[in-house]
């Protein structure tokens, strides 16, 4: 997967915790950031970095992201790890 692609997959994850009422208001209680702020960071690979490795956290979550993109579900994974790079990986 390349960058491109990569930050494709973390503003359509984006998009659909935005759908998802109880899902989104975590996520914006888990990043700090506000609505206003989603849409200037929208475009930051490292924003999209983090929506994926909070979708990542529930194998659900990921299967129900999945079903709704039509993108198999070790796309957030691989996005995730694309955005975050090298300092992104850890072994533990």
């Amino acid at each position: 997967m390349n960058r491109n692609s990569a930050e494709t997959v973390g503003i359509q994850a984006l998009g659909w915790l935005a759908a998802q009422d109880d899902l989104f208001m975590a996520f914006l209680a888990a990043s700090g950031a506000s609505v206003a702020e989603l849409r200037v960071r929208a475009a930051d690979p490292e924003f999209l970095a983090a929506v994926l490795d909070f979708l990542l956290q529930d194998d659900a979550q990921v299967l129900a992201f999945a079903e709704a993109s039509g993108l198999a579900p070790e796309a957030a994974l691989h996005a995730a790890a694309v955005l975050s790079g090298p300092a992104g990986a850890h072994w533990t």
